[in-house]
């Protein structure tokens, strides 16, 4: 047993560890993960109609050596290719250009994502690709772009759909270094930022642009941004951009988009909703995969947090606003504990409730049965809640104490990740707990990596850029006069936030705002593409073609 340092897809600068078993990796005798078929329950938002595309299968991983290319891929890492695959590349089968800005950016050799992924895009083929953060996945989408940008049309040829501004800035920056000298202009646009220099940047016909869908769908409502002339389509960490809530803009982008264009999605893991979603924008994909290890498709991903035994309600919040999972099981060893926790939980504003062997049993049907309606968004509860539960939209069981009994932790763990969707097990631990969690791992065969806590500047930021998408949203649904109708605050708002003692009243409204939208039981929308409406010319009217309208215009005296 070892500490293996990874990359954390959600905090890319802190480092993370994996305790990983060595005798437990993937073999040839171990069962291959079934093909992924469309749930009867979309894992995020409800039920899955009959109209609904169902998710692009994911082959069984299959172990593969890695090859003269795949000198930074660890031992024992698998390769799942699409059919027909294509062979991987050098950076010396790069174009000119490409190649002089690997040179430039002092690369000696491409990444395994980079020479594998790189011909699919070259070669117009959609494919979903996953790659953690770290592994290069940026150059492997960058790189081939600008071999296919036209420097001489001014228009946007290329669209990058990232979950953060942040990742928008990274990639914008990754873009403007590796396309030094061709001509091409990237452009990052993102919200809780003025719209001027994003208007220029469009105004003089940026080539690539990468933005946070929000933003990116506010441009295209007030016709600042034209897709007419889009070649490439990237999303990048797919899983991220849904757990931000982005997925209703992503489908109202869908009606901007032309239909000949080519598509490409990055993702660390691929659950079924993040399947759903390539299944809507990608054209037959095709999935390659390069992971060591684990093939992260459809599996629960176990995550340890190491804090001391008095701090774990404050990091059960922190952890709780980072992961915003869509329903949760909070599990403690004691009655006493359980009332606690829920005690916390309800105290900060979330929606929890508990079960313990103090209710009847007409009192816990109606808490399952809450949670099972979505109605109840976190349940706190003992082992009683272990076993027999099955529910598909639950997406995170939470151990705030190590069972006692080992096998609990199975029993625990197994309420989430059903009928082949993915979840995630995460547990506090205290030093003392992490070494009985150790043993736990070991005899059971799991992976659990360890991450750091995210610290207060971390869930911050979090929190407002996903407000920030929530008041953008809200603010494009608005019409006219409800738009008019709001300016007569405006006075009052900029008053607010000049005075520190004001100050308070105007964070309190968007703390309100925060809660009521986010900490309440998410309810599945009606998340359907919807076209958009077509303006009827005065020769497509049905009156005017069957002969005119009882209704004419009165005649204009001169």
């Amino acid at each position: 047993m070892c500490l293996r340092r990874a990359d954390d897809p959600r905090t890319p600068d802190a480092p993370s560890y994996i305790i990983e078993v060595h005798f437990m990796t993937q073999s040839d005798d171990r069962p291959d993960l079934p093909p992924a078929e469309a749930p009867d329950t979309d894992r995020t938002f409800g039920p899955v109609g009959a109209g609904d595309i169902a998710p692009p299968a994911i082959p069984p991983a299959a172990p593969a050596e890695a090859g003269p290319e795949d000198e930074f891929a660890e031992p024992g890492f698998h390769l799942v290719e699409p059919d027909n695959p294509l062979p991987a590349i050098t950076a010396d089968d790069l174009p000119p250009a490409q190649r002089d800005a690997v040179a430039r950016m002092g690369w000696t050799t491409l990444t395994p994502v980079q020479s594998r992924a790189i011909p699919y895009v070259m070669a117009g083929r959609d494919v979903m690709v996953q790659s953690k953060t770290g592994s290069g996945k940026t150059a492997a989408f960058v790189l081939p772009i600008l071999a296919r940008i036209n420097p001489e049309v001014a228009a946007c040829q290329a669209m990058v759909l990232v979950p953060t501004r942040e990742l928008a800035q990274q990639v914008f920056h990754d873009v403007e270094k590796l396309g030094a000298g061709t001509g091409v202009r990237p452009l990052s646009v993102y919200g809780g930022v003025g719209y001027g220099p994003q208007l220029e940047g469009l105004r003089q016909g940026a080539h690539i642009v990468v933005g946070t869908p929000g933003r990116i769908l506010d441009h295209l409502l007030r016709g600042t941004l034209k897709l007419n002339r889009l070649q490439v389509l990237v999303f990048d960490e797919a899983d991220r951009m849904l757990s931000m809530g982005f997925y209703p803009d992503m489908v109202a982008i869908h009606a901007y988009l032309p239909h000949r264009r080519t598509g490409f999605m990055f993702s660390a893991t691929y659950p079924p909703l993040v399947r759903k979603l390539a299944a809507q924008f990608l054209e037959h994909p095709g999935f390659l995969s390069l992971s060591t290890d684990v093939i992260h498709v459809e599996e629960t991903t176990h995550i340890c947090y190491e804090v001391p035994p008095m701090d774990k309600d404050r990091a059960l919040i922190r952890i709780i606003e980072f992961e915003n999972p869509e329903a949760a099981i909070i599990f403690c060893n004691t009655k006493m504990r359980v009332n606690y926790v829920a005690t916390v939980l309800q105290r900060f504003g979330y929606d929890a409730d508990q079960l313990s062997a103090d209710l009847g049993q007409a009192a816990r049907d109606q808490v399952l049965q809450r949670l099972r309606d979505r109605k109840l968004r976190f349940l706190v509860s003992t082992d009683l809640a272990g076993r027999g539960i099955d529910i598909l939209h639950l997406s995170h069981v939470f151990n705030y104490e190590v069972p006692e009994d080992p096998e609990a932790y199975i029993h625990r763990t197994g309420r989430t990740g059903r009928a082949g969707g993915t979840g995630t097990a995460i547990s506090l631990v205290s030093p003392m707990e992490a070494i009985e969690l150790v043993r736990l791992a070991k005899k059971f065969k799991i992976p659990i990596e360890t991450r750091p806590l995210p610290d207060a500047e971390d869930v911050e930021q979090l929190v407002t850029q996903r407000l920030t998408a929530l008041l953008e949203g809200r603010l494009r649904q608005r019409d006219k006069l409800q738009v008019e109708r709001m300016r007569r605050f405006i006075p009052l708002a900029r008053s607010l936030a000049e005075g520190e003692d004001e100050l308070a009243l105007l964070t309190m409204v968007l703390d309100d705002a925060y809660q009521s939208a986010l900490h309440a039981p998410l309810a599945p929308p009606d998340l359907e593409p919807k076209p958009r409406p077509a303006l009827r010319r005065r020769e497509d009217d049905p009156a005017r073609r069957e002969g005119g309208s009882d209704r004419r215009r009165p005649r204009r005296r001169r």
